[in-house]
């Protein structure tokens, strides 16, 4: 499996995870021009997308779109597999529901990958902090989906 490197894009900063299917290899808040500067050749890029739910919006919401096209015109220059995934989708991949708050999707990983532990038994999403829970959400669910299409194949097989 490929590395998956989840972004939740922000208009000067983004949370940037790297995930291998099983452990977190680094999540970092990070200025929004050195994102991309953690993304290897071999991975697979998801980066959450705005949705309009017929809200009026502000100016920090374009500045993202901006740089989530930023984000998506380096991974095609570099031949980097780039996806946008929506925060609804995210909801109702973890929590079945998509009027779910954060606070749910957190605990809905916490159920499913177990508690953020300490310094000396840290689990893992120790160190997870702010947005990097919404790329850990994104990551998760990728890695969920491709395991549960598996599962499905080798059903029909």
């Amino acid at each position: 499996m490929k590395q998956i490197i989840a972004i939740d894009p922000g208009t000067t900063e983004s949370a940037v995870l790297r995930w291998d299917g099983r452990y977190i290899l680094t999540a970092e808040i990070a200025p929004n021009e050195l994102v991309l500067t953690f993304v290897p050749i071999n991975a697979v890029v998801l980066c959450e997308m705005v949705a309009c739910y017929g809200m009026a919006v502000g100016k920090e919401v374009f500045e993202t779109c901006l740089w989530i096209g930023e984000f998506r015109s380096y991974c095609k220059f570099k031949k980097i597999p780039f996806h946008l995934v929506y925060r609804r989708d995210v909801k109702l991949h973890h929590c079945g529901n998509v009027r779910a708050k954060d606070g749910n999707v957190i605990q809905a990983l916490k159920d499913k990958y177990g508690d953020k532990g300490t310094k000396e038994a840290p689990g893992i999403t120790y160190g997870l902090r702010s947005h990097l829970w919404q790329a850990f959400a994104i990551a998760t669910m990728r890695t969920e989906m491709l395991r549960d299409e598996t599962v499905t194949r080798r059903d029909v097989l």
